[in-house]
């Protein structure tokens, strides 16, 4: 028989879940470990290890270009190992095939029965991290095989729809010097991107300390912050977060001022832009903007949060006419007189 203590243990009730103020509160707390873990392996990046967590929590994918030697593959593999989350890296080359992405059927044969029959082998697409390394350097086919996977969260193979296991983000790599024998990515996918993350050099002291880490023998390992529940959680959260009317406001008007047939284009744009980015970019910057008030621990979006995110936004989905590309005007540079021009 049980006792009056153990009777009144097993009849408690499990605690309430959090409520969304609460995680708010609490992911702001969390936020700083995570980003003081992914410091023991790298220094500096604290906008790109940002704009990271933001594409994750907003359930989108990132572009990273940057020339080789910045850490980029080591910032991934490093986030992807704090937040519990398993990872795969790949090398894309000339001569990768789709199904080398995907995964493949064989036919097998039971040794009891005898009978033969298909069995679907997963590629390395099935994870929650992918590094999809040097993008640039695969066929359009190859890189075609991403786009279903991107934008559906599942891969279909001999006829059947596989689901990926969520939390799913892509975190594709392109060298931007190394240009001779690359395939520059269609529109349609770099349009699924949520952000371009443009990997810069360190600074003199950044570039130091780099070297005196990575020249000796490392003391400490990053731990996992966030459990896979957890990341799922806020993912869910975050479309939950209020953005006031002004705000979602300003988020149109400023990629509808990026295209030069709109009526609210000004004279810059109308001269040096072929194409100014579509729907989607409005929706990925209330998104990130909502994933980005709620890391900071706020409980909405703001102004600040659209403005903040516009250019790893836009900058890819802005296409530069042939007289900018001649007058040397970046479609970063354009982003930059958008958000001067577009008022609130």
């Amino acid at each position: 028989m049980l006792s009056p203590s153990e009777l009144s243990l097993e009849a408690a009730p499990p605690p309430p879940p959090p409520t969304d103020e609460e995680r708010v509160i609490a992911l702001k707390a969390t936020r700083a470990r995570l980003v003081e873990q992914v410091r023991l392996r790298i220094v500096g990046q604290d906008e790109v290890i940002e704009l990271m967590l933001i594409a994750l929590f907003a359930r989108g994918h990132g572009l990273f270009v940057g020339v080789p030697g910045l850490a980029k593959t080591l910032l991934i593999t490093t986030v992807a190992e704090v937040l519990s989350l398993r990872s795969n890296r790949i090398q894309f080359t000339p001569d990768l095939m789709p199904t080398d992405i995907t995964g493949t059927e064989i036919l097998e044969e039971d040794p009891v029965s005898g009978q033969r029959r298909f069995r679907f082998v997963r590629g390395p697409i099935f994870t929650n991290i992918l590094l999809a390394d040097e993008i640039n350097r695969t066929p359009p086919k190859t890189q075609a095989a991403l786009l279903q996977s991107m934008a559906e969260g599942v891969v279909t193979a001999g006829g059947t729809t596989h689901e990926l296991e969520k939390p799913y983000v892509v975190f594709a790599t392109q060298n931007p010097i190394e240009q001779e024998g690359t395939y520059p990515l269609p529109e349609a996918q770099l349009d699924r991107f949520l952000f371009q993350i443009d990997v810069g050099y360190p600074s003199l002291d950044e570039e130091r300390e780099i070297v005196r880490r990575t020249t000796m023998p490392m003391t400490e390992t990053p731990r996992a912050v966030l459990s896979h529940e957890e990341i799922l959680a806020v993912q869910e959260l975050v479309p939950r977060v209020p953005v006031a009317p002004h705000v979602l406001d300003y988020a149109v008007k400023l990629v509808r001022a990026s295209r030069p047939d709109d009526a609210s284009a000004d004279a810059d744009v109308k001269r040096f832009v072929a194409f100014g980015a579509g729907p989607r970019a409005s929706q990925a910057l209330i998104l990130g903007a909502k994933a980005r008030a709620v890391l900071q621990g706020r409980f909405a979006a703001e102004l600040e949060d659209v403005r903040a995110l516009a250019l790893p936004v836009l900058r890819h989905r802005i296409v530069p006419s042939y007289r900018a590309q001649s007058e040397g005007v970046r479609a970063a540079d354009l982003v930059q007189r958008l958000l001067t021009a577009t008022k609130v």
